[in-house]
């Protein structure tokens, strides 16, 4: 297979198909070149397989002999040649791996100067100011991306020429500044490498080649792809394009453009652009853009020209797109597209909205229910709950609403000190004049992001409107000046707080009251659809402890509860006491006692459970962790004892403490354990929930209940402990005419149990996988430790391709669900199978659940909205039906 592809190479398939090939940008331009025929600048793509090759062993063979063909055909398309000293051909070079990682990977402009081009240049646009402003563009990137140099060291000179030439911006320096300016960033070079910075045009290329090809493992990339989930075994392509200019003269310009707008989801065309200026001044926030209306002010015939573009690209790719343009001397160019990065409100729209149709006649197109459904994702739900401020305060500054949501918090202005900051608890707002790709851990680690300078789709916009982070960017009125800022008047240090709207652009002082969001019509309408497409085929649950909690899991679409968990009302702060005199009791009537104290307050937690739920399944979890856990600890008690001493009580919780105290509390005895151990428990927590059910029944309610028996491994077990119940069940219903049916089953997280789930499923009615601690049994990692230390290095380095306790695949953990699912079914046809854990709100996951023949999957109140949207996708997903017509 080759190496490089030219973008007009007729490929079998189209172009925008092989984005595992060409990578999402060589893809595209491909597409826009040889299907689509727009304005693109000629090029040719460095495959992503290239890539692996050259990361795994080094470069490849044959490659130069690749790309010097390639060079040539595209010096022939062009009519110029790279480094020519008469009329110089200049190229850029750019990642552009398989799915979009905006500003995480290297990108080199102006590449094929030197110090003869670079007069070619001069005559051949008869420019001599734009030819070395260019070069020293090119001087800087190459050094700065290619060679390791810090930034530093040529944003130094360049304030330097500005202070000499007494000019403010870099835009006012004459020809001769920047001539000069070359030389002094080429001494820089000099300097900084022992080495003259490079004249031959080919060595150029390659060492751009490479110094992308490495990026790929960039900690920045790295770190982008571990938060969106992208594997790192993908590569990236390399695309070299011939260069057009936008920094030409003021008949030439640069800019980004929406065929929609993607903050909003209206079908109105949005966009920022630049006078004479180069794609990365627009990004970069280094300049306040204009947008699509001042560019139809300016160039009417070149806006219209764009906008039936627009409409092309929307029609081809049936969706937003968004790209890149550049205006040279009058002519325009489209450097890039691809389907574009939306809010969580304007998919939504969006979504809807493509289904009505769009364009007239023949021209017209439009989605499916089903497609539409796939363009949402779960951050894009979950983007639109979040808060709102419930007062709006008196703005000091005002900037461009970027990204929506509340966000409250101390501001820090470097990204380190806002990742430390974040480290130690705090909520923290990112304040930059603009950001770059080297600020997105503290992005990351930021509840909202604000910035001096830039636009709608500079870096910071862009990469906060995908994580769903509230941003308000090109704030004027903010001066930052090292550790603070000046705003309305008023200055904000380190640490103080401020909050920002990212819905109106507005930055208050202080700290804000926030209340929760009000998504758009288009949530419910996107979510009905779903619930049509699961109808029948997975279920989605919330877990629950409280009245309050099944209330708000209803309200958001929950089916039932998967898992309430009856711990969290023992530690309750006036149910404690009661647990502990529980495990105090010195006699089995004293224990008696207590169990039946607790057994009135059991029966009214469970009564407003029940009672939210009405109509819909409750899975109650009998007592789960060890009884330790209701006691203060071993080592407050010792503290206690050697400073104020200890009374009676206190010093029979000592005992206690320390007879029930375990070494690995995790795997000792806890759930039907601890019942075996103290086998009253169970019975007491049985006669409650079915007391609770009795007291609503009588009140016209129609509680459904199912009892979940924790942490069993063998069938004996399972069948011991649910004799209790059944005891207790059978005592409840007796002489009733129409009995309830009352489903008990038991937890499936211990890898043994999957494995023996055959076996199980004979004493059980349902199974529910309570994946979180098969997760960490499996791994044989401990949650609470691993997270926070070993797991970040285990997926920079590829040792993990997922955060198991975030996502399931199917190896491993998934395997166990699939056994166990498949082996409980074989012996009991009627058995029903869930899943409780974490990894029910999860939409990689719950297509795994749904492929193993899972019932219903359950996850907290609030990620329910994504799972019922999950749920329908898996769905879509495994019946290929995405087209099909509703």
């Amino acid at each position: 297979m080759p190496y490089v592809y030219s973008f007009d190479h007729r490929h079998r398939r189209p172009p925008m198909e092989m984005k595992d090939l060409l990578g999402g940008k060589g893809a595209n331009l491909a597409e826009m070149t040889s299907v689509l025929e727009l304005p693109v600048p000629a090029g040719f793509t460095i495959t992503t397989a290239t890539c692996r090759e050259y990361l795994m062993s080094g470069w490849p063979d044959g490659l130069d002999a690749e790309i010097d063909k390639a060079v040539g055909r595209l010096e022939k398309a062009m009519g110029r040649q790279l480094g020519d000293p008469t009329d110089p051909l200049l190229v850029s070079v750019r990642s552009g791996a398989k799915f979009s990682m905006p500003g995480m990977m290297d990108t080199v402009l102006n590449l094929g100067l030197n110090d003869r081009s670079v007069k070619g240049l001069a005559r051949a646009t008869s420019d001599e100011r734009f030819a070395y402003d260019s070069y020293r563009r090119f001087i800087s990137m190459y050094g700065r991306i290619v060679l390791g140099l810090d930034a530093e060291v040529f944003d130094k000179a360049l304030e330097q020429a500005k202070h000499d030439g007494g000019v403010l911006t870099d835009a006012e320096l004459p020809a001769a500044a920047l001539k000069t300016l070359c030389d002094d960033y080429k001494q820089v070079v000099k300097d900084q490498t022992r080495k003259a910075f490079p004249q031959q045009p080919m060595k150029q290329l390659r060492g751009a080649v490479e110094s992308v090809f490495s990026s790929w493992n960039g900690a920045r990339a790295i770190a982008y792809r571990v938060r969106e989930r992208i594997s790192h075994d993908l590569g990236t392509a390399v695309n070299v394009q011939a260069m057009v200019f936008g920094n030409r003269d003021d008949n030439s310009g640069t800019g980004v453009g929406f065929t929609r707008n993607a903050a909003t989801g209206e079908n109105v065309p949005y966009g920022d652009f630049l006078v004479n200026a180069q794609g990365e001044d627009v990004v970069a926030g280094i300049r306040n853009t204009q947008d699509l209306d001042d560019l139809e002010a300016r160039f009417p015939d070149i806006h219209a020209e764009l906008v039936d573009i627009f409409t092309r690209l929307e029609r081809h790719y049936r969706d937003m797109c968004d790209t890149e343009f550049t205006i040279e001397q009058g002519k325009l160019w489209m450097l890039q597209t691809r389907v574009g990065k939306r809010t969580g409100a304007a998919a939504l729209k969006m979504a809807v909205d493509m289904t009505k149709g769009t364009g007239r006649g023949k021209q017209r197109w439009k989605i499916t229910r089903n497609e539409a459904l796939l363009r949402v994702t779960a951050d894009n739900i979950d983007s639109v709950l979040h808060p709102r401020f419930s007062a709006q305060g008196s703005p000091i500054a005002t900037g461009l609403a970027a990204s929506p949501g509340a966000a409250v918090g101390h501001v820090y202005f470097t990204a380190n000190d806002a990742q430390a900051a974040a480290e130690r608890g705090e909520d923290v707002i990112l304040v930059r004049s603009e950001t770059s790709p080297d600020d997105v851990h503290g992005m990351m680690a930021s509840k909202g992001i604000l910035t001096s300078r830039g636009g709608l789709v500079s870096h910071a916009a862009v990469v906060a409107r995908g994580w769903g982070t509230p941003a308000v960017v090109g704030a004027d009125a903010v001066v930052i000046k090292g550790k603070q800022f000046t705003a309305g008047g008023l200055i904000v240090a380190e640490g103080d707080q401020i909050s920002i709207d990212g819905t109106s652009g507005a930055v208050m002082l202080g700290a804000l009251e926030t209340m929760a969001a009000e998504p758009p019509a288009e949530f419910d309408v996107i979510l009905g659809w779903a619930d049509t497409v699961r109808k029948g085929k997975l279920g989605v649950r919330a877990n629950a402890d409280t009245g309050e909690d099944a209330s708000v899991a209803r309200s958001k679409g929950a089916e039932g509860i998967g898992l309430c968990r009856t711990e969290h009302m023992f530690l309750a702060p006036d149910r404690l006491p009661v647990v502990r005199e529980m495990i105090l009791a010195n006699t089995p009537d004293e224990e008696t006692a207590a169990l039946e104290r607790l057994r009135g307050v059991q029966q009214q937690d469970f009564e407003a459970v029940l009672e939210a739920m009405d109509g819909l399944p409750v899975t109650v979890r009998l007592l789960d962790p060890p009884l330790h856990e209701f006691l203060p600890s071993v080592e407050e008690l010792r503290l206690k004892e050697a400073t104020v001493g200890l009374g009676d009580t206190d010093r029979a919780m000592l005992a206690a403490a320390e007879s029930w105290s375990e070494h690995n509390p995790m795997i000792g005895t806890r759930g039907v354990r601890l019942a075996v151990v103290k086998p009253g428990l169970y019975a007491m927590q049985a006669r409650a929930l079915l007391d609770a059910a009795a007291a609503l029944r009588k009140r016209g309610k129609h509680p459904i209940v199912e009892i979940m028996i924790p942490l069993t491994v063998t069938r004996e077990e399972l069948a011991l402990a649910r004799s209790w119940v059944q005891t207790e069940v059978d005592a409840a219903l007796k002489g009733m005419r129409n009995k309830p049916e009352i489903a008990i089953g038991t937890m499936i997280e211990t890898p043994r149990a999957a494995l023996r789930a055959d076996e199980i499923a004979e004493e059980a009615d349902f199974f529910s996988f309570g994946t979180n601690d098969l997760t960490q049994m499996a791994f044989g990692f401990s949650r609470d430790d691993v997270e926070s230390r070993m797991m970040p290095a285990y997926l920079a380095q590829g040792l993990l391709k997922r955060n198991p306790f975030e996502t399931i695949d199917q190896s491993g953990v998934g395997e166990l669900v699939y056994i166990g699912a498949e082996r409980g079914r074989k012996v009991k046809k009627s058995l029903k199978l869930g899943v409780c854990g974490e990894h029910g709100g999860d939409p990689e996951s719950i297509a795994l659940f749904y492929d193993a023949g899972l019932d219903y999957v359950s996850c907290s109140p609030f990620r329910v909205p994504i799972a019922r949207l999950a749920a329908a996708q898996a769905i879509i997903g495994a019946r290929g039906d995405s087209h099909a017509t509703k």
